[in-house]
């Protein structure tokens, strides 16, 4: 039972389908390009976690990442394609959870596309470099959380709430399914 969420006076969850959820996911994974990219997530293994950065998020709630052919995400993906993608954007909100299929390409055109200077640091032939894959994860569903109107209504509406003992946080929060 949700009993916190029960004494809301303020609608306060709101799932998402299709469109309007990949806006979302776009929305939120913007505030914080850098995810925790969790693989190997049905194995009944610990999760083997890693900070990655987001080249791109697209309308449809794809993301798109360039990694090294030798590297153990990638090992990972192939052994399994599932994956779990964990963001925040701040301390106290834009919080996006999200779960999909990963496939890894050689896309000559994605990588130009995708390319930044600063990722020379890592592949230090260029964007020729015969190492860089393209990792697309088509995101299948996922969790928001949020604040409706930023953080300092958010936090004016806990304090007021707290003085007078009601639940009146100013957060969202729903299901996704792209």
């Amino acid at each position: 039972m949700d009993s916190i969420n029960q004494q809301q006076p303020e609608k306060n969850k709101e799932d998402l389908a299709g469109n309007e959820a990949g806006k979302k996911i776009n929305e939120l994974a913007e505030k914080n390009s850098t995810c925790h990219f969790c693989t190997r997530i049905t194995s009944g293994q610990p999760l083997k976690v890693r900070p990655m950065s987001v080249q791109e998020v697209d309308e449809s709630g794809n993301f798109w990442f360039l990694s090294s052919d030798d590297s153990n995400k990638n090992a990972d993906i192939q052994a399994d394609p599932y994956v779990h993608l964990l963001f925040q954007g701040s301390a106290h909100s834009d919080f996006l959870s999200v779960y999909g299929r990963a496939t890894i390409s050689k896309d000559k055109e994605k990588i130009k596309e995708l390319w930044n200077p600063i990722l020379k640091a890592w592949f230090t032939e260029g964007e020729d470099d015969p190492r860089i894959t393209v990792i697309q994860v088509a995101a299948e569903e996922g969790y928001y959380w949020d604040n409706k109107h930023g953080n300092a209504v958010a936090m004016v509406k806990t304090a007021v709430g707290a003085l007078v003992g009601k639940t009146l946080d100013d957060s969202i929060e729903g299901k996704l399914k792209v």
